[in-house]
């Protein structure tokens, strides 16, 4: 009987220390295949980025969407023009407003400051892979984990709808109206209104802002955890101030 506990319990605690060493070994093989995701080098832009050429419509085109022939071509100048995002998180206990951006933002504008209801705007586009925070660990996990930039690239907004335009405006003076479209980010696409205030200047050029707030989870979108951040807020502040000239 004594020998036979003797022989059983060393057996026992053998195939509970192998079962708990391949544990281990498979834990471990997450944890480094976790961290190689997170601290890997991020993508870099394919090159500067161009914009989606607009084609304008007119009045000889579609009835239904008539456009003036006297409309100039604006085009977004990047490197003059910002893409931001806000969002709030709990950094170590405490609140903290989280600011991504970049200056790497093209797109194309129809407008005539004689018949503003006639504007067009055309596809926005984004470079993800140049979008940085004030963090270098937590630009890696955006690019490689929540926006997987190696595989897509370009976040865009696609106009479907522009509503509320004035029937005139002021050189100098901003006005508002609002623009409807496809905002697609990795491979989800939702619909997403923006908020735009523009003023036309003396010099021929348009400037203004667009502002949304989304919810990132509507987009599949998750946060991983990572150490000191306690939470992530699921709203999402989008922001394009741009500065457009008319193409010669």
């Amino acid at each position: 009987m004594l020998k036979d506990m003797k022989t059983t319990r060393p057996s026992g605690f053998r195939r509970a220390l192998l079962a708990g060493s391949a544990a281990l070994v498979i834990g471990s093989s997450a944890l480094g295949l976790g961290a190689y995701s997170l601290l890997k080098p991020t993508a870099t832009a394919s090159g500067p980025i161009a914009a989606v050429p607009l084609t304008v419509m007119t009045s000889n085109d579609t009835p239904s969407n008539t456009t003036s022939l006297t409309q100039s071509l604006y085009t977004i100048e990047s490197g003059a023009s910002a893409a931001t995002f806000t969002i709030d998180e709990v950094l170590r206990g405490s609140p903290k407003t989280v600011i991504g951006t970049t200056d790497q933002v093209s797109g194309e504008i129809a407008f005539d400051v004689y018949d503003p209801t006639a504007a067009q705007v055309g596809t926005i586009l984004i470079d993800a892979r140049t979008l940085v925070t004030d963090d270098s660990s937590r630009n890696r996990v955006l690019d490689n984990e929540i926006l997987s930039t190696d595989q897509y690239e370009y976040i865009s907004f696609t106009p479907m709808a522009v509503n509320g335009l004035p029937d005139a405006v002021t050189v100098g003076q901003p006005f508002t109206f609002q623009v409807t479209g496809d905002l697609t980010i990795r491979d989800a696409t939702q619909s997403t209104t923006f908020a735009v205030t523009a003023t036309p200047a003396a010099d021929g050029s348009l400037t203004g802002s667009a502002t949304s707030t989304i919810q990132y989870s509507d987009w599949g979108i998750s946060i991983p955890s990572v150490p000191f951040v306690a939470s992530v807020g699921n709203a999402v502040t989008l922001q394009l101030d741009f500065n457009a000239n008319a193409i010669a």
